[in-house]
């Protein structure tokens, strides 16, 4: 099925499609950032797809800390986007992957940006606030972009590789 769905977004989309992975658990489709508003909306209008529920949305950090490591990683420090959708009527389950700059225009501290889905899957509010507050995407179009777990005046992203643990907070010693 997922090979069908593949098919059809690249007919759809062309270059906004940018590789299919069969031969995993979850097959994966990725998309480019500027048009994942577009093969989302698409997945969730067509009749035969009908992706209604997004499952989560998860962000991923591949970022290697020592140099020697990065070296071998066989890709580039980026950060992943991971969209697991499925449809309550034709039963079907899809992966979408989309892959970000860790900082917007390589600035160390600007945050890469992404549309939101939230206008589509009334779920995704909550999922972005957590990317946003956890590894640090910016969502572009959210309603009620902020922290959801960490406080307000909280500084950096904890579950980036290279997060500090701050030594304490407001006084009180952490270590």
């Amino acid at each position: 099925m997922s090979e069908r769905i593949y098919n059809l977004l690249k007919q759809s989309f062309g270059d906004g499609i940018v590789a299919y992975q069969a031969d995993t658990i979850d097959p994966w489709i990725e998309v480019t950032a500027d048009r994942l508003f577009e093969v989302c909306r698409f997945l969730q209008e067509t009749p035969e797809l009908n992706f209604d529920l997004l499952n989560c949305i998860s962000g991923v950090d591949y970022f290697h800390t020592d140099p020697k490591k990065q070296a071998k990683a066989g890709w580039d420090p980026h950060l992943e986007m991971v969209y697991h959708l499925s449809s309550t009527s034709t039963r079907q389950r899809l992966v979408l992957k989309v892959k970000l700059p860790r900082w917007k225009d390589d600035r160390e501290g600007e945050l890469p940006e992404l549309a939101s889905v939230s206008s589509l899957w009334c779920t995704a509010d909550w999922h972005e606030r957590e990317v946003f507050d956890l590894i640090g995407v910016h969502f572009t179009g959210h309603p009620n972009l902020r922290r959801i777990l960490c406080p307000e005046d909280w500084v950096g992203h904890p579950l980036r590789k290279d997060y500090e643990m701050p030594l304490e907070y407001h006084g009180i010693r952490g270590r």
